[in-house]
Order: C-alpha cells, then sequence, then structure tokens
C-alpha cells in the first residue's frame, strides 16, 4: 500500500462529516497544523490511511492527541455548550425545570415510620450535605493538610476546572489536593478539620430520613479518605465505598488506584449482587437517577431542597453527636470567591497583625486599647469595676478566666488597665518571649504549681485558665481545682472571642502562630465579662471543697457565656485532634 502524503494531499483528508463529533474534528483539525509545522521543520510526514502506521513517533502524537482532545476541543466544546444553554434558558425561563427529572419524587414525601429495619444507600455529594460543589473540601485538605502554596495551586484551577467534566473535574482536583501529600496529614485533616464542616452542612431533611432507617450504606466518587472517619463517627454508617487513591509509603501520589473513579451504579450492584437496596437517595442528575433507580423506593434532593432555609439547615442543637473539639486555620467554608478573598487579604492582614502587635507590645495599656479599636478589633469590657481597695491587700487577686486564645490574659489586662501575671502550661518559647505581660509556665506537678502560684500570688494579682486549653465551641471543659486552694479572693471572668477568617488556636500547628492568625483576621472579636468577686462563703475559706468550688465558677461563666459544661480535659482534646496529649517538650 502506497502511502499516502496528507500535507501535498490535502483532498486525501477526512471530511468534516465523517467525523462523530465537533471536538473530534476541532482535535483532528488542530493536529493537522501541528503535523504541518513539524513537517516545516523536520521534512515530510507519511501517513498511512488504511493501516494508521506513521513515520512519526507515535508516543509524541499520542500525547499531544489527549492534551487536545481533552483539554483543549473537548473542554472548549463543553464550555461552548454550557454557554450556549445558558443564554437559551435564560430566554425561555420556562424550559429551565426541564433539567429536573420529575420521575422520583422528592426526600419531603418520604415517609419516616416503620424504616427500622431499611437499607439506606445515597451519596454524601449533592445527598447528604447541601453544598453544590465538593471543591470546598478539597480546598480544606489542600490547605489544611498541604500547604498554602498548594491551596493557591488550586485556586488557580478553578476556572479550568469549570470547562471540564465531572470525572476529569475530579481527578485533577484530586491530583492537586493529594499528590505529595502525607498519609497522617490527610488522616489528621479527616479527624480534626473536616467534620466541622460536614456538620454544618447537613441536610437536615435528609439526615431525618438517614436517622430512621437501620442500615445505611454511602457510595461515593469523593475519595474514601476525605469522608470514611466522620461518616462512621458521626452518622454511623456501615460501609463506605468510595474512589481509592493510589499511595507510594506514606504518601499519595495524587493518582486513582487501579479502579479509577467509583461509578456508583457498578458499585451498587457489585456490593448487593441480586438483591436491591429498600431506599435510593440521590440529587436531581441523570447519573444519580440511574443510581437510585436500583432501589425499591427511590427519592431525590431536589435544589429547593438544599437551599439554606429553617427546613434543611442543621443546627448545633440537632447534631448526631456534639461537636466539641475541631482543628484548622480556616473558620469559614472555602468556597472559590471565599478563598479568593482570603489570598487577597492576607497581604494586607499579615502587616495589620504585625502592627497590632507591637502596639500591645510597646505603648501603655491605655493606648493600645484605642489604637487597637481604631485598628479593627471589636474589644467590649461588661461587668463590675474591679477596685483593688475592696480586696485583702496581703495578697493579690486571683481571676479566673474560661479560655478562648492565648491572649486571654493580654486582653483582660488591656481592658483592665493594669499589669498581671498569667500562669499557663505547654507555653511555647516563642509565645513566651514577645509577650507583653509576664508569664510563668507551670509544670504539671501539683505540689510544685501550688508553690509558685501562691509565690506569684503574694506578689499581685495573677490570672489563670482553669481549664488548661483553649476550646472553640460553645463549651467549658472540666476546671481544675488547684485554683481554689490557693486563694479566697476570687473573681470569674467570662472570656468571649470571634473570628470570621482564621482561628487563633491549634492543635497540631505551630502555637507561636496562634496570635498572629487570630490578629489576621478583619475584625477580631474580644468581649471580657467581669463577673464579681466570688462571696467568701462560696470558697474553700468558707468550708467548701475545691473541687465544688471550681464546679460552681464553672456553671457561672457557662451561664453568662450561654455555654454548656462538659467534664471533657486538656487531654481528651489531645489525643482527639493530635494523637497526643500536648505537652511542648523544653529543649
Amino acid at each position: 500500500m502506497t502511502p499516502i502524503n496528507i500535507l501535498c494531499n490535502p483532498s486525501a483528508s477526512p471530511h468534516p462529516s465523517s467525523f462523530t463529533s465537533f471536538p473530534c474534528y476541532l482535535s483532528f483539525c488542530v493536529k493537522f497544523l501541528l503535523l504541518s509545522f513539524v513537517s516545516s521543520i523536520g521534512g515530510r510526514i507519511f501517513i498511512n490511511i488504511e493501516t494508521g502506521s506513521m513515520v512519526f513517533p507515535m508516543v509524541f502524537l499520542k500525547i499531544m492527541d489527549w492534551v487536545v482532545y481533552q483539554l483543549l476541543a473537548n473542554s472548549c466544546y463543553r464550555a461552548a455548550r454550557k454557554m450556549r444553554n445558558y443564554g437559551f434558558f435564560l430566554r425561555n425561563p420556562s424550559l429551565r425545570t426541564s433539567q429536573q427529572y420529575p420521575s422520583f419524587p422528592s426526600v419531603t414525601k418520604c415517609c419516616l415510620e416503620g424504616r427500622g429495619s431499611h437499607t439506606l444507600v445515597c451519596d454524601i455529594d449533592g445527598a447528604l450535605l447541601r453544598s453544590q460543589s465538593f471543591f470546598p473540601y478539597f480546598m480544606l485538605v489542600a490547605f489544611e493538610g498541604g500547604s498554602i502554596f498548594r491551596a493557591f495551586l488550586l485556586l488557580l484551577s478553578w476556572p479550568f476546572l469549570w470547562v471540564l467534566d465531572s470525572e476529569l473535574r475530579f481527578r485533577v482536583m484530586i491530583f492537586i489536593s493529594f499528590c505529595g501529600l502525607r498519609l497522617k496529614d490527610m488522616e489528621s485533616v479527616g479527624r480534626s478539620v473536616l467534620p466541622k464542616f460536614y456538620l454544618e452542612n447537613l441536610n437536615l431533611q435528609v439526615y431525618e430520613l438517614w436517622a430512621s432507617t437501620g442500615s445505611r450504606v454511602v457510595f461515593t466518587s469523593v475519595p474514601r479518605v476525605m469522608v470514611e472517619g466522620f461518616l462512621k463517627e458521626y452518622l454511623s454508617v456501615n460501609h463506605v465505598i468510595g474512589t481509592e487513591l493510589q499511595t507510594v509509603g506514606q504518601y499519595f501520589t495524587g493518582l486513582l488506584s487501579g479502579s479509577g473513579l467509583l461509578v456508583k451504579c457498578s458499585a451498587l450492584k457489585e456490593f448487593f449482587g441480586e438483591k436491591k437496596p429498600d431506599i435510593g437517595l440521590g440529587s436531581s442528575s441523570l447519573h444519580d437517577h440511574h443510581f437510585i433507580s436500583l432501589c425499591k423506593e427511590s427519592y431525590v434532593v431536589t435544589n429547593e431542597d438544599s437551599k439554606s432555609s429553617a427546613s434543611s439547615v442543621m443546627t448545633r442543637d440537632k447534631y448526631p453527636k456534639p461537636l466539641v473539639f475541631h482543628d484548622g486555620r480556616l473558620a469559614f467554608l472555602p468556597t472559590p470567591w471565599a478563598t479568593l478573598s482570603m489570598f487577597l487579604w492576607l497581604p494586607l492582614g499579615i502587616v495589620l497583625a504585625i502592627y497590632r502587635v507591637c502596639i500591645g507590645i510597646f505603648l501603655p495599656y491605655k493606648m493600645a486599647n484605642l489604637l487597637g479599636v481604631w485598628s479593627g478589633i471589636d474589644i467590649r469590657l461588661k461587668g463590675n469595676d474591679i477596685n483593688p481597695s475592696k480586696y485583702n491587700n496581703r495578697k493579690g487577686v486571683l481571676y479566673v478566666c474560661s479560655h478562648r486564645t492565648l491572649l486571654d490574659p493580654v486582653f483582660l489586662c488591656t481592658t483592665l488597665g493594669k499589669p498581671l501575671t498569667a500562669v499557663t502550661y505547654s507555653l511555647s518559647k516563642t509565645s513566651e518571649i514577645i509577650a507583653p505581660i509576664r508569664t510563668v509556665r507551670l509544670t504539671r506537678d501539683r505540689k510544685k504549681d501550688g508553690e509558685t502560684m501562691q509565690r506569684l500570688l503574694s506578689e499581685g494579682d495573677l490570672v489563670v485558665c482553669p481549664e488548661g486549653t483553649t476550646c472553640r465551641e460553645p463549651y467549658l471543659l472540666r476546671f481544675s481545682s488547684l485554683f481554689a486552694e490557693l486563694a479566697d479572693e476570687i473573681v470569674p471572668v467570662a472570656m468571649y472571642t470571634h473570628v470570621t477568617m482564621f482561628y487563633g488556636t491549634t492543635a497540631s500547628g505551630l502555637k507561636c502562630l496562634d496570635p498572629i492568625f487570630f490578629l489576621m483576621n478583619p475584625r477580631p472579636s474580644y468581649h471580657v465579662h467581669v463577673l464579681g468577686k466570688l462571696p467568701k462563703e462560696l470558697t474553700c475559706a468558707g468550708g467548701r471543697p475545691s473541687c465544688e468550688v471550681a464546679n460552681y465558677i464553672q456553671r457561672q461563666l457557662a451561664d453568662a457565656l450561654g455555654f454548656e459544661c462538659t467534664t471533657l480535659t486538656r487531654r481528651d482534646k489531645y489525643m482527639m485532634l493530635a494523637g497526643n496529649e500536648g505537652v511542648v517538650q523544653n529543649k
């Protein structure tokens, strides 16, 4: 067979009508131009039409074929189709509902009675969660488990993800978020960061149906490591079948395992065999319609069901399990626009945080308070005015605070306008150096710590946080009773903070950066509520046991803040979030 030189014989090239789709034709045209360019440099290229054999290296051509078809031709074609359809529906609003597949009833029509022996199958994406996209959760993995640079790269990919199909979009987000990520970092994010955002975005109507069933199985195209911990810990899922990721040693490669992206229909058939699950729950997409059609009963979660209405939002009191502890720096759900706003704010936020630190260290209390308010910090003082003349002059006053951040003693000093000494556990050396007030580290030896606090009280006023660690949520941890044995002049102080962008606490990160992250928020809030001196008859001097005094002050602070008392301790928090006891070792 004689090779045909297509560069010299254009009539030999296929006619556009012979292609099955526009992307194929566009791909051929781009490859034809590429071959023409290479031919002008390296000579003539011959293609055998009948056998497909080529003198040109096949590996290079296959690579270019994939790049051109997937990233250029196919993606551009999909983008054009999206824009065309969007404009069409804008001109014809009555046809928008045609994209909803009404063959299955809404989840709101499902009867919840008598479901105790039924098996429910669904996907976390599009059914359990109200979020319309899983991008924010990949961003959490990239930022909290990886680094800020990985998160920025994922944000840069967002415009390109919009034009890709769902499978390729998932592959790209998985690769950027997981390539080179350590297994233990992903385990930490899945255990301590993601559950908070999953709980906040649970669909209440779906959860009510979920809770009424006896057995639950989740099939999802999301990587299993991102959702399995939350689903089993908080929602009591029996089985989680998701996309498996490839690993090398202790690291993710960013690629999928040999089975590829999970196909829910095939996975359901393989898991249940000939048996049909009782209830299938999915979104209004065509793929989910095929998935839930394999069940005895099928229901869909429509866009209206997922909107942030009172009937679908999961409030804290309805959480399947109380969320007391969580970790991570981001205080908001990192949607693309919210993440872009964060990166735009970041340079100014760093400068503003340094400025706020400097005025707290070098300026007097009144001036620091005034300039801090002008810089955007919301500082409020409420309660009785503390007059030292009312107290025993032989000993200082012991301020007992609820613990929100490392800056609690600093803001108490600033609002009261008086120097205080703070005692704390496991304070990092960096935080100790830059602290604008005197700090003394305790040793966790009850006898030695008691002697240290007695000496400090004889020198002046003292601040102690008997919880021993911070808690972000509206809960108070168990109070240590040591402080109650040392002082009769006790003043409870309720501390409340609010942030919108970054948390100023961490269990697994660098604690020396906690004040910086808190002060990087555009408008951080610190509310100080001084409750007044504890009556003598309620102290150890009045015959009360130290444990009773500590529990009474805990309840008093909880009532003032609207919080809930717990018996959890510092050790419980760090074992859950970081896998250690939260002790900073002295080197």
